[in-house]
């Protein structure tokens, strides 16, 4: 899984919690406000330098945790009947010492931690709360300290369905700080400093439908730099989604992760991500990569890869790396959701690295050795045995066996480029619609241009009313193609009917 993405490179907002003082990875600590403009102010949500406090005394009815008592949670748990309610003490409570050592709630279990109280992993335990329990609640509870494997996660590990997790610091944990499965809420959290993703949406057997990720700060994630260790395994980030059905991302500030700071990889659908604060991550904001339906909205989204942007301007790459990065990815009727298309509106853009790119890699579809998602089809062909010649080269399957980056509606938006400020002068102030030459494997039906003219000229991507400040260029069919704004609006192309470029603003 994770991008793929060139073939000649290789074969409504949440309560903001205003306080100050969080400090980002870069060590600057973060800007206080958005800036204003036409379409988008926000603020953000400020969780982690201003947490909720819980309840100082417990709740009627709760069985008390003691810190002082080595695995008192776990045992306590064991001990009671599900849907008990259990309060942590102020202090730093630790479970046995063995890595398997977790808390198994049972269904509708309730944490509550007081002010102070801190379950700390001691980098002994794998994991903070698995097993397979519905409709367990963790509120006003820190969580830090556990050593996850690669792609696992510290609370939720089992993605078990119903979990809601409020008002928590999830922070310093290998691997992912959490977990998600089907209902979840994820509400208002500190999610910081996480080796691999503060949040992992991820099931090993079915999906994970209905997700809220509402009002949470996630910042300083992939401590570990996992794409440097495993170059090209795409897993890394603030936020992974794998084959979500039904999302809403709204009111959380993403900011100063290593890698992207959100990335829906595989088959997720009917995303709303809209009002959240994308700012200061070294890869793109977004990437939306084989998956289908999403509306992107009201979003402020600043400074964003400038690190990864960089690296692939300096060492040659022609690909216009975009700050909002759609990878075979559209709007498709025939799978329900809550749009058909990928609308991407009342957006302002500032001074990233470059902008949006639709991109579709010819050689990428179900059953090709270049589909490094290898294992998965379509959701419109279930079975990737399907996608082999003579079949695959004759309706439907010549269209559905190949995620298509089409339906694209991008409008509204405002996109504001100072070189100045990004610190470059070339590659940085790209907006893109681009696919490669079909090359592989030697029986695709995808060979040529075919998809290249497809992705740019059929498929329905529209750009329309948009303002843009600075001295943007626009990338067309492939990387060869860059077009100036002139260029860009007249035929072949007719991008962006209604839109205005000020060249003066961003220079």
């Amino acid at each position: 899984m994770g991008i793929k993405w060139r073939n000649w490179a290789l074969p409504v907002a949440a309560p903001a919690m205003l306080a100050t003082g969080c400090v980002g990875t870069q060590g600057a600590p973060a800007e206080p406000t958005v800036a204003p403009s036409t379409s988008v102010a926000r603020t953000v949500a400020r969780v982690c330098a201003g947490p909720v406090a819980g309840p100082a005394q417990a709740p009627a009815g709760a069985v008390t945790i003691d810190p002082t008592v080595v695995g008192d949670l776990a045992t306590k748990t064991r001990n009671n009947p599900p849907n008990s309610t259990f309060w942590l003490r102020p202090g730093q409570h630790r479970l046995e010492p063995d890595r398997y050592a977790q808390v198994i709630p049972k269904k509708g279990n309730r944490y509550l931690g007081a002010s102070g109280a801190v379950l700390d992993g001691r980098r002994t335990n794998q994991y903070a709360f698995g097993g397979g329990a519905p409709d367990v609640t963790i509120r006003h509870l820190t969580v830090q300290g556990f050593v996850a494997p690669h792609n696992e996660g510290v609370v939720n590990h089992d993605s078990a369905d119903g979990w809601v997790i409020e008002h928590s610091t999830i922070q310093h944990n290998s691997g992912a700080g959490l977990m998600a499965g089907a209902r979840q809420r994820v509400r208002a959290n500190c999610l910081r400093g996480n080796g691999q993703y503060g949040l992992n949406a991820y099931k090993t057997s079915g999906r994970v439908s209905d997700l809220v990720v509402e009002g949470n700060e996630i910042v300083g994630n992939n401590t570990q730099d996992w794409e440097r260790r495993r170059p090209g395994c795409g897993c890394t980030g603030g936020v992974k989604f794998w084959a979500v059905n039904g999302a809403d991302i709204r009111g959380n500030w993403v900011h100063d992760n290593r890698g992207a700071g959100l990335w829906a990889d595989t088959n997720n659908n009917d995303f709303r991500i809209e009002d959240n604060v994308l700012e200061a991550n070294d890869g793109a904001a977004l990437i939306y990569e084989i998956s289908y339906n999403a509306v992107i909205r009201r979003n402020t989204i600043r400074r964003n890869n400038w690190v990864e942007g960089r690296r692939y301007a300096e060492r040659g790459d022609s690909f216009p790396l975009g700050t909002i990065y759609l990878s075979e990815s559209g709007g498709e009727p025939r799978i329900p959701a809550r749009t058909n298309r990928i609308e991407i509106y009342r957006n302002v853009l500032e001074n990233n690295w470059s902008g949006i790119t639709l991109w579709e890699n010819a050689d990428r579809f179900c059953n090709s050795p270049a589909n490094t998602s290898s294992g998965d089809c379509t959701l419109l062909v279930r079975d990737v045995r399907r996608c082999a010649q003579p079949a695959i080269a004759t309706t439907p399957l010549l269209a559905d066996c190949r995620w298509k980056t089409q339906r694209v509606d991008i409008h509204g938006n405002r996109f504001v480029l100072d070189k100045s400020v990004v610190g470059c002068t070339v590659k940085c102030d790209r907006m893109a619609v681009l696919a490669n030459y079909g090359t592989y494997p030697d029986w695709s039906p995808y060979q040529g241009e075919r998809v290249a003219e497809a992705i740019t000229h059929e498929q329905r991507n529209r750009w329309h009313d948009n303002v843009y400040l600075g001295p943007w260029k626009f990338v067309a069919h492939d990387p060869s193609r860059v077009l100036d704004f002139g260029q860009w609006q007249n035929a072949p192309y007719q991008q962006d009917a209604g839109s205005t470029l000020d060249l003066r603003a961003g220079d």
